[in-house]
């Protein structure tokens, strides 16, 4: 500061993880994910107020896997029918 360098602290992890305030500003969150349970995660930095943002866990291997085949490719329930019986999916 007194050669008027912009700095500030360097923070750990561990010390980012534990800020209260970084929590209390939701920079940092708590996700519960349903296999890994809970666990600490960035949050979204950026606060717009018309614009909330929720985080979420990262989806199950397939999760979607149907309602994307259905719902984006139009696959009808034969087709998914088949694709499961073979293995594809």
């Amino acid at each position: 500061n007194a050669h008027d360098i912009p700095c500030g602290p360097i923070l750990s992890t561990k010390e980012i993880i534990e800020d209260p305030s970084l929590a209390a500003n939701e920079i940092v969150v708590e996700v519960e994910h349903p296999q890994r349970g809970t666990f600490t995660t960035v949050g979204n930095p950026l606060k717009l107020s018309d614009s909330p943002t929720h985080i979420t866990p990262s989806p199950l291997l397939g999760q979607h896997t149907e309602e994307i085949l259905i719902g984006e490719l139009g696959i009808g329930d034969e087709e998914l029918r088949l694709l499961r019986s073979s293995g594809v999916i």
